[in-house]
């Protein structure tokens, strides 16, 4: 159960700064959060009993509940969240439950467990949606992993520690449960199935993401990479998960996927039609972000691989051997794409005239030939499904032009021209494309774009 769409944003996060002081957090849809008041009442970190002695220097866990309107659902929620935390989790860790306006006793509730359960905290947002409530606490806090899961518990708790290990490591930079993993057990109605893998296989489509689920209520995040998306972000409701990991995924921060178990609670606040409209504009302003430039972070920097064994003998990085791997990868789709598109263009003039014919090829060929590149050729680059297939298209138009025109000027200067002919002067017009795709695509299209860094962090 997540909450609604919202339109505005309230304070919350650390305690309150001393009078005069300037607002704390990261930039929101309009700059900065409203300074207005908010019900703040934090908790203090807390130890599992299972690990009383854990080290000072481990990541703290910070784990959010957003709300609207679950006076039903809170307490067992935050008393089986408690009881595992507390019993299981290797990580000093709070609990945060974040109000989004609720209009019945939810407030109320979640204040009465604060005072029950240790290490649970509350803080009231003046203003709905879980993208605010998200933004507002995260940005706020003071903990190195923050996490947030739907208040009906939905995504089993055996996957939280799957979810926060690799951030305590160092190793991911956020981590995602799953539905659509393998290995990943749900429950589930037809309706809901349908539109959770439509609305998945639509993200892959748009932006060429490889994560499998934007959606599921189970994330997780180290703060000091998170802040600087959190300041790209604009939704402030439920598309808000997808925009952030769309931002990350562009950033080339490295996202951990959890295969969940996942049983469907019928009581739930999620309005699916005005949901997935909403995801469909998201999806298409995130796209517009990206190709203007405007989805950059600045991200603190991370070091680079290195052999663990002391007496490895590296292969050099960039230079010659990155320049080597991209000629062989687009030498080698180069040559697929020439066959095919001289072979389709060969199997089509069967049917068609030649200007069809080779249309049609060379439209099924470029597609293939840029997302083969974009995954292979020029995998390092942050470039996106979109930007690639843009810049693809600019090519296209210039590849036809000089084909067409090396067919036609054939077939005027050849006396009676074969079918095999043409097909030998088309490929030979291939290469002349190749060529200058190749300059084009790793100059400007897939120009390695790497966010700015921030500076080595405090």
């Amino acid at each position: 159960m997540n909450t609604p769409h919202g339109t505005t944003a309230g304070t919350a996060g650390r305690p309150a700064a001393p009078p005069g002081a300037p607002p704390s957090g990261p930039s929101g849809p309009s700059g900065t959060f409203p300074s207005g008041p908010a019900a703040l009442r934090p908790g203090p970190f807390q130890r599992s009993v299972r690990f009383p002695r854990a080290a000072r220097d481990t990541a703290t866990v910070e784990v959010v509940v957003p709300v609207y309107n679950e006076e039903r659902a809170l307490p067992g929620c935050l008393r089986t969240l408690h009881a595992r935390l507390r019993d299981e989790l290797p990580y000093p860790w709070r609990i945060t439950v974040a109000d989004n306006a609720s209009t019945d006793r939810t407030l109320e509730v979640a204040r009465e467990l604060a005072d029950e359960l240790p290490g649970v905290g509350v803080v009231h947002l003046d203003r709905k949606g879980k993208g605010v409530a998200l933004r507002t606490v995260w940005g706020a806090s003071d903990a190195d992993i923050v996490a947030y899961m739907d208040v009906d518990l939905s995504t089993g708790l055996d996957g939280l520690l799957p979810l926060i290990a690799p951030l305590a490591n160092g190793h991911s930079d956020l981590a995602i449960g799953s539905r659509l993993a393998p290995g990943a057990r749900t429950l589930r109605g037809l309706r809901r199935e349908f539109v959770s893998r439509s609305y998945n296989a639509l993200i892959r489509l748009t932006h060429g993401v490889r994560f499998s689920d934007g959606q599921c209520g189970f994330k997780a995040a180290r703060t000091e990479v998170l802040r600087p998306l959190l300041e790209l972000t604009r939704d402030e409701g439920f598309f808000f998960d997808t925009e952030l990991l769309l931002l990350a995924d562009h950033n080339g921060l490295r996202v951990h996927e959890v295969a969940v178990d996942w049983v469907e609670d019928l009581d739930t606040r999620v309005n699916l039609v005005g949901t997935a409209v909403g995801d469909i504009r998201g999806l298409w302003r995130v796209a517009r972000l990206k190709a203007a430039g405007g989805a950059v972070a600045e991200l603190p920097p991370r070091p680079g691989p290195k052999a663990e064994h002391p007496d490895a003998v590296v292969a050099e990085r960039g230079g010659r051997g990155a320049l080597t791997w991209e000629l062989s990868c687009f030498i080698a789709i180069g040559i697929a794409s020439t066959a095919g598109h001289a072979l389709l263009y060969w199997l089509l003039r069967t049917w068609w005239p030649p200007l069809v014919a080779n249309l049609v090829a060379q439209t099924v060929l470029t597609l293939a030939n840029t997302e083969a590149n974009r995954r292979l050729t020029f995998r390092g680059s942050a470039t996106g499904l979109v930007r690639a297939h843009v810049g693809a298209g600019l090519l296209f138009v210039f590849g036809y032009l000089l084909t067409v025109g090396a067919v036609l000027g054939f077939r005027q200067v050849a006396d009676d021209p074969t079918l095999a002919a043409e097909a030998l002067v088309l490929a030979a017009a291939c290469v002349v494309v190749t060529v200058v795709r190749f300059l084009v695509l790793k100059l400007a299209v897939f120009a390695r774009r790497r966010p700015k860094a921030a500076g080595p962090p405090s």
